[in-house]
């Protein structure tokens, strides 16, 4: 039954709604023969009535909004998910409690976990044998100091230094660079890369990245344009052992040390042959002290873009402070490393780096398993280790000392 105080407005609603309907009725019977509505039904006006008043006073207002909503949910758009379990989330689901008895060893054998790869890691890595060259010449007693003035060109400088045991092998050969930011944003993107992977059109009409580096003074297009490449590194090293007084140079291998990708799908060069004849009419980076076709005398193959030094160059440093591969020592009776002896370092000093205080040196070194040296990893592994097994003693002594309900 409807509720009390809503009895008396029921009421006259329904006797209004009955008035109307009966009203329409009529003007039915007069369209359509009398006792008949517009459908050809009987009409039953007491009947009518008693249903109307029944469905009135039997149905309270929040019956009848609840009705009206399943009503409008029935007749909802084709495009409501199917009542499943899987479309209404109602699939099963397990979550875990964790109690003091899954989360305190838990931690312990993480902790455990990391501090056994942390001294792993951290033994490897002291393993692994660095010698760095500084050869900058800032200082006046530096075997390289004369070569650092901007106005002497070609000059050669030698560095000497011994090893004391076996340099172990594989050995690789660096030159790094400190204070270079090779990644700043307009430097970076100072280059053409479809010129850069061998179109001819964009030889003739470098790109604007490349301005002010894309034409010289008398409007001759240069190639390969761009800040990028004409700042590429060019000093050049050459590796002597002393042996009874006289020097025996050590072979140093320059192939495969770029990156596959940048060697095969990011560069090319054009389809010209001889390659000299895809450079005609255009000039070198204004730096450079030969073109790129010329890069290699010993080798036709590594020239142009795809020169191995070139490439190495051409993949930017992510720090200010970086090294990057020259050489490899893998021929000959290098294979095991470099003996223990007396050495020599003829350079080639053309790359000055005084004017924006910055420092370069060469450096060799050993690989591991886990590549080159690196001791901050295995501290990052031992500290956090730490810290795990730290946690679940303070843990422990809490839920011993307070003993907390498995509930909480």
């Amino acid at each position: 039954m409807a509720d009390g105080p809503w009895r008396g407005f029921y009421c006259a609603f329904a006797v209004s709604m009955y008035s109307m309907f009966m009203w329409k009725v009529g003007r039915g019977r007069k369209k359509k023969g009398r006792g008949m509505t517009g459908k050809g039904e009987l009409l039953h006006p007491g009947k009518d009535l008693s249903v109307l008043l029944t469905s009135l006073f039997l149905c309270s207002p929040a019956d009848c909004a609840i009705k009206a909503m399943v009503k409008h949910e029935q007749e909802e758009s084709p495009n409501r998910p199917d009542n499943t379990a899987f479309t209404q989330q109602r699939l099963p689901a397990w979550q875990p409690i964790l109690s003091a008895g899954i989360v305190i060893p838990g931690f312990v054998l993480i902790g455990l976990a990391f501090i056994g790869v942390g001294v792993g890691l951290f033994i490897t890595s002291r393993d692994v044998q660095v010698l760095e060259l500084d050869y900058t010449g800032a200082v006046a007693t530096d075997p390289c100091y004369k070569c650092s003035d901007p106005s002497i060109k070609d000059c050669g400088c030698t560095m000497e230094f011994h090893l004391d045991t076996l340099f172990k092998g594989p050995v690789v050969i660096y030159y790094g660079l400190n204070n270079y930011f090779q990644n700043q944003r307009k430097y970076g993107i100072s280059k053409d890369d479809n010129q850069l992977y061998g179109d001819l059109d964009t030889f003739k009409s470098p790109a604007t990245a490349c301005s002010p580096y894309d034409y010289d003074g008398k409007r001759n297009p240069i190639v390969p344009c761009g800040a990028l490449a004409n700042s590429m590194f060019n000093d050049t090293f050459r590796l002597y052992r002393m042996v009874n007084g006289s020097k025996k140079e050590v072979p140093l291998n320059g192939k495969g040390i770029a990156w596959w990708t940048d060697q095969n799908v990011k560069y090319r060069n054009p389809n010209e042959t001889p390659l000299i004849n895809a450079f005609n009419g255009t000039v070198k980076p204004i730096n450079w002290p030969k073109a790129a076709y010329e890069l290699d005398t010993t080798d036709v193959y590594n020239n142009g873009f795809i020169n191995q030094d070139f490439l190495v160059w051409m993949r930017r440093a992510a720090l200010p402070d970086f090294r990057k591969l020259y050489r490899r020592i893998t021929k000959d009776e290098y294979q095991a490393g470099l003996p223990a002896g007396n050495y020599s370092l003829e350079i080639s000093y053309n790359y000055h780096v005084l004017s924006f205080k910055g420092k370069k040196k060469l450096v060799l070194s050993n690989v591991s398993w886990m590549g080159g040296k690196n001791d901050f990893l295995g501290i990052a592994y031992l500290v956090v280790g730490s810290l795990c097994v730290i946690m679940s003693i303070v843990m422990l002594i809490v839920y011993a000392k307070f003993k907390f309900p498995e509930e909480d």
